[in-house]
């Protein structure tokens, strides 16, 4: 028994809507055993996860899933079960898991929610090893396994501070995409997308938080602008520091310039032996090192967000309280027994640990670790109130004095801080600064919210709200509009006609395609970019005002959506491709699969539906948003309903495109004024323009506009490359196009069939994933189109072997009854078509069904240089009289 596969959906995908992990277990020899026939399986089990008692499984009720288990299941189902109870018991409160088998084979793909991702991924491992356990008979350690998960989850989550920021972005329906594994998260998408490191907003200028980072600098600034700060200096060495201590007066705090969670500061320090002291503690974070004259008074952090107060707190050092019974070691083990405390910032305050500094202060105090205070006696460990240092905190937002806000925002603002934490020594932060005798002691850049969220005492404050509304004021939008397209056939095409419409419209257009990602008509990636890698490229680039995706099945089924909403959801068709892989099967499957993306659009959004297709009228009945249908035909019955009930739909009227708007019928252009079209010949050309069109005005662009953009569409290799490119070569013609299914095999011959030639030969091929009976079918297909026809090969021969797909495409092709004389076999694509140009007639349409487009388009730009060439000789010769023979 193992993991054969483990990963993790980031969002939208074909099990579910939430984020979820895929675990694909091979069991080996336990395939077919069941639970009950393994000695004290099921009562060990229950007896390590009670709480399983509560899952209530397909049957719908709490114990369900004990029910089952009694009765006998799966051992995949068990695992299903035991990770959704891990999860449980760390503190998500899931329920959404599946088993499945994958085939005859003994492998299983378990599927189970999520909410932190490596903490889903770890259980998963945990539910294996259980399980592994529990039938050999072993004991199983639970604790000691969920406290690795702890760790793992702790080293990768997101600080408290940037979860908390996420948190509120999410209520807001912002989307949120995490950069690299630290905490550097963008919010929306395109050019209103905002980025944050932690609390560190990207409006901020690098200079305000280098300048926040440099102590010295910071209270130079300060002081100039009349800000009270502390009397002090840098030093580099400790006689320094002890000179500087005796010229400005003992006490003297002692810290390093540049460093930050209060680590390394030392408080009061009243003799040259502890200044030296700190100074060694304070070097090991900076070499240059602060002392600072003693400000007496208790420690409030000023929480400063876009030039407004949003939250004050009390700082109070880590302490224990005495009870007259344990030492203070013991005490602190007491204290960091509350549930509220962590190791690190994953809860609201941190475990107490003692350092150097913990043991000098408490020597000054007359105490050691085994030294036992009186009841109610307070010990402090720490002499900074700092929360990352067990220190707890108190609010005070509604005592502080209006003079100190005033104080705290120009802080904040002379530094130049979005978002800043200023701290304060005072006596009563509710009293002014000024006749207190407080000062300003530090200015953070990137402050910390856990003591503003969750303090130990006084009211919480949604202090991460307050930075969200900060980015984003309300009503304004934090991302570009997302048109994803989808289907069998089209797509490419789809998407391409779509991009131009909104090129033309003055828009800077993210494209990603199957030819590559382009800005505008930029390439800035070449291949297949389908999936959803390219999809957040385009989404993460600041420069698009809009995305236009096409969405193929691979990446769907492979890693899910690339966002969670789009505007514009398009399904061009749905016919057989790639049935048998990655366990789609039939239809049925594929549209499971290709209604994700009609499933995942915006309420305000519209599903663009094709009305001709069967199958896709079938995702209506799952989509949530509102929708336009599209059709060649005027009186199909779908597109009259739905205009009936006051919905949009495009659809062709005498061969004039025809707009439905809900309030009556606008004519727009007349098939033979699309280019595209080849005057009406390209019926799916027709039909992909139509899908265009319709998810063009959805999303309120001008007729005028889609118009202009429609007509100036071409079908060239500059435009849309590789899509029924026609090239025109000495006195024949060649077209190029990516057929690679049955349905395309048929729609590209009956458009070239309404092109005429005197003679049709075609290159073909097909991707050698479909299974053998398509493939022989395309080989029918093409003897039923064609006058001869050369078979080729891909280069990428996907699990066969050479020559294989060449003889299925061949044996097709003679149960039609075509002959032999009439077909040959050449598996290299360049070769074949340097041939049947080489042996061309006049009159003659040679279709070639290509794998890689550029050596092909370059075969035919050198065939083209050379007619070319021959032409301009001819032209010489006959203007100056010269022979031709």
């Amino acid at each position: 028994m193992e993991i054969i596969e483990l990963k993790a959906f980031k969002g939208r995908n074909i099990y579910s809507h939430k984020k979820t992990i895929k675990m694909i277990v091979d069991l080996n020899k336990w395939v077919d055993i069941s639970t009950k026939n393994i000695e004290n399986f099921n009562s060990r089990l229950v007896s390590i996860l009670p709480g399983l008692y509560e899952h209530k499984c397909s049957l719908g009720y709490a114990g369900g899933f004990i029910e089952r288990l009694n009765k006998g299941t799966y051992m995949a189902h068990v695992m299903e079960h035991i990770s959704i109870e891990l999860l449980n018991i760390l503190g998500e409160p899931i329920g959404f898991g599946k088993a499945r088998r994958v085939g005859d084979t003994s492998l299983y793909t378990i599927v189970y929610e999520y909410l932190d991702e490596t903490r889903g991924l770890e259980v998963g491992k945990v539910a294996v090893q259980l399980v592994k356990s529990l039938y050999k008979g072993k004991d199983f350690d639970l604790d000691s396994a969920l406290n690795i998960v702890k760790e793992k989850v702790c080293r990768n989550q997101l600080g408290p501070s940037t979860r908390a920021i996420v948190d509120a972005a999410i209520k807001r329906k912002i989307p949120i995409t995490r950069i690299g594994r630290d905490s550097i998260i963008q919010l929306g998408y395109g050019k209103y997308q905002k980025r944050i490191q932690a609390t560190i907003v990207e409006d901020t200028s690098c200079i305000a938080v280098d300048l926040a980072c440099d102590k010295t600098t910071t209270k130079m600034i300060l002081e100039d602008v009349g800000i009270p700060v502390p009397e002090g200096g840098a030093c580099k060495s400790i006689q320094q520091a002890i000179d500087m201590a005796e010229k400005i007066g003992y006490p003297v705090v002692v810290k390093p310039e540049k460093g930050n969670q209060g680590k390394g500061v030392s408080l009061d320090n009243t003799n040259p032996s502890e200044v030296a002291q700190s100074f060694i503690a304070a070097s090991r974070f900076d070499d240059n090192v602060l002392i600072e004259k003693r400000i007496p008074g208790n420690d409030y952090r000023i929480l400063v967000i876009n030039g407004r107060i949003a939250a004050v707190a009390r700082r109070v050092p880590a302490h224990v309280v005495g009870d007259g019974i344990h030492n203070i070691s013991q005490l602190i083990e007491i204290v960091n027994k509350d549930p509220r405390r962590g190791e690190d910032h994953e809860k609201p305050l941190t475990k107490i640990k003692i350092d150097d500094i913990s043991l000098r202060l408490l020597s000054k105090q007359g105490y050691s670790l085994d030294s036992i205070p009186a009841k109610n006696e307070r010990v402090f460990l720490k002499e900074n109130g700092n929360i990352s240092t067990g220190g707890e905190a108190i609010d005070c937002t509604d005592s502080i004095h209006p003079e100190n806000c005033s104080i705290a925002v120009r802080a904040a603002q002379v530094i130049g801080l979005d978002v800043a934490g200023v701290d304060i020594t005072c006596q009563d932060i509710s009293r002014p600064l000024h006749n207190d005798g407080g000062a300003v002691i530090e200015v953070n850049a990137a402050p910390g919210l856990r003591m503003h969220l969750s303090p130990s005492k006084g009211k919480s404050r949604n202090v991460a709200d307050l930075i969200i509304d900060m980015l984003f004021p309300p009503g304004t939008r934090h991302s570009v509009p997302i048109i994803s397209i989808t289907g069998t056939n089209g797509k490419t095409t789809t998407t391409r006609m779509i991009a131009h419409i909104f090129k033309v419209f003055g828009m800077n257009v993210g494209k990603a395609v199957t030819g590559g990602i382009y800005i505008n008509e930029k390439c800035f990636v070449e291949g297949d970019t389908t999936g959803p890698t390219s999809a957040r490229t385009i989404l993460m680039d600041k420069s698009i005002d809009i995305a236009v995706l096409e969405t193929a099945r691979g990446g769907i089924i492979r890693s899910g959506l690339a966002y969670d909403q789009s505007d514009v959801g398009v399904l061009t068709n749905l016919s057989e491709d790639h049935l048998g892989i990655d366990g789609v099967d039939t239809l049925d499957d594929l549209l499971d699969v290709k209604s994700l993306v009609t499933e995942s659009i915006k309420a305000s959004g519209y599903a663009v539906l094709n009305a001709d297709d069967p199958m896709v009228v079938q995702t209506a009945k799952r989509v949530k948003s509102k929708i336009v249908f599209f059709s060649r035909q005027e009186d199909n019955l779908i597109v009259h309903k739905h205009i009936s009930l006051g919905g949009k739909a495009v659809f062709l009227k005498n061969n004039y495109i025809t707009i439905a708007t809900g309030n009556g019928n606008i004519q727009s252009l007349h098939i033979s004024k699309i280019p595209s079209a080849y005057g009406g010949k390209l019926i799916y050309n027709i039909e992909n323009c139509l899908a265009a069109i319709s998810a063009a005005y959805s999303m309120m662009v001008p007729i005028p506009i889609i118009e202009k953009g429609i007509s100036s569409f071409y079908s060239d290799e500059l435009q849309n490359p590789g899509r029924f490119n026609v090239f025109n070569i000495k006195n024949f013609r060649v077209v190029v196009d990516y057929g690679h299914n049955i349905a395309s095999y048929k729609l590209t011959g009956e458009a070239i069939k309404k092109m005429g030639a005197s003679r049709f030969i075609g290159i073909i091929g097909i991707p050698g994933d479909r299974d053998n009976a398509s493939i022989k079918a395309v080989g029918s297909i093409a003897a039923s189109i064609f006058d001869r026809i050369i078979i080729k090969e891909d280069r990428d021969l996907r699990n066969r072997r050479e020559g294989e797909v060449a003889k299925l495409l061949e044996e097709g092709a003679l149960s039609q009854g075509m002959g032999k004389d009439r077909m040959e076999t050449i598996l290299s694509e360049t070769v074949a078509l340097e041939k049947a140009m080489a042996q061309a007639s006049a009159g003659d349409l040679i279709v070639i069904f290509y794998e890689e487009l550029d050596p092909i388009l370059k075969i035919i730009k050198k065939a083209s240089e050379t007619m070319d060439s021959k032409l301009t000789n001819v032209f010489n010769n006959a203007k100056y009289g010269k022979s031709q023979g």
